[in-house]
This record gives structure tokens, sequence and C-alpha cells, in this order.
């Protein structure tokens, strides 16, 4: 595994998103926005470039806003 240092420093926004989202839910205590909390701050160790790093976190984004909008 090597640490590319734009990769680092890119992946620390989700997982600085996901430490706000995983605290707020817990202070509200909103599984949703727990569990996506949760996600935003693990995925960034599963994926190997910058593209793929963006394009998850679009998706979690997505996703997340679609529960909410659903009312979950």
């Amino acid at each position: 595994m090597t640490l590319d240092p734009t990769w680092l420093f890119v992946s620390l926004f989700p997982s600085g998103v996901g430490f706000v989202l995983f605290v707020y839910g817990k202070k509200q205590q909103r599984w949703t926005l727990l569990g996506f909390g949760v996600a935003f701050m693990v995925y960034p160790y599963f994926t190997q470039s910058i593209a793929a790093l963006i394009a998850v976190g679009a998706g979690l984004g997505v996703a997340l806003w679609a529960a909410i909008k659903a009312g979950w």
C-alpha cells in the first residue's frame, strides 16, 4: 500500500464529515446520520485512487440526501 500525500490529504475531508455526522447523529439519536457517519469515516480505507475516493463520497452524499429526503 502506498500513501500518496494528495490521497491522504483528500481523504481527510470525508473522514471529517463522517465524524461530524457520527457525533451529531449520536447526539440527536438519529440512526441514519450515525450510520452514514461511520460509512464516511470508513470508506477511504477501501479506495485506491483519488477518483474512487471522490466517486464513492459523492455516491454516499447522494444516498444520505435521498435518505433524509425520504424521512429516515
